[in-house]
């Protein structure tokens, strides 16, 4: 028997998708809307004012996707129509929580991911164990990293994340 979806999928619209170029046309757009979410030049990370602004206009959650290669990981996969940035996405909370999620295709090509690392300035020897994954049997796959101290602060609406970590340092704690 098929499980008719229809319903659900008219309760639960997708949370809505924008590009980094689009997110960098909206903090120039509102700048001064959030202190210290001034404009930056293409290619530029993007700071926490700078995602507060970005998830400040839109009611739930927002994809932030196709950041550029320089300012990502070394093992996530180039566009392949737009090379300078990568098939990678950050989900931002609103009320200024920001990245709570990110997430992107992995470089399965030994030789590009190769390239990469070099590119950024790490020691290929020092990675060797995980090109080695990629020479004996890997596929082309995604992962993703969820922050669950910051997940968990937007929930429940804390003030600081320190109030969800269970074992936060602090000043004058500094061991569990």
């Amino acid at each position: 028997m098929e499980r008719d979806t229809a319903p659900l999928e008219r309760c639960v619209p997708p949370f809505p998708r924008i590009t980094y170029d689009d997110a960098l046309k909206l903090i120039e757009e509102h700048q001064g809307a959030v202190e210290g979410a001034t404009p930056i030049p293409w290619g530029e990370d993007f700071g926490a004012p700078h995602e507060t602004l970005v998830a400040s206009h839109f009611e739930r959650p927002v994809f932030v996707e196709k950041y550029p290669t320089a300012v990502k990981a070394f093992y996530m996969e180039p566009d392949p129509r737009r090379p300078e940035v990568a098939l990678c996405a950050d989900l931002l909370a609103p009320e200024g929580y920001g990245e709570i999620i990110g997430g992107s295709q992995r470089i399965h090509d030994v030789d590009l991911l190769e390239r990469r690392i070099r590119e950024h300035g790490l020691n290929v020897d020092d990675y060797q164990w995980y090109l080695d994954i990629r020479r004996y049997g890997s596929v082309p796959h995604s992962g993703f990293g969820m922050g669950i101290e910051r997940l968990t602060t937007w929930i429940a609406g804390t003030h600081h994340i320190r109030e969800t970590i269970p074992f936060p340092r602090m000043l004058y704690r500094i061991y569990p």
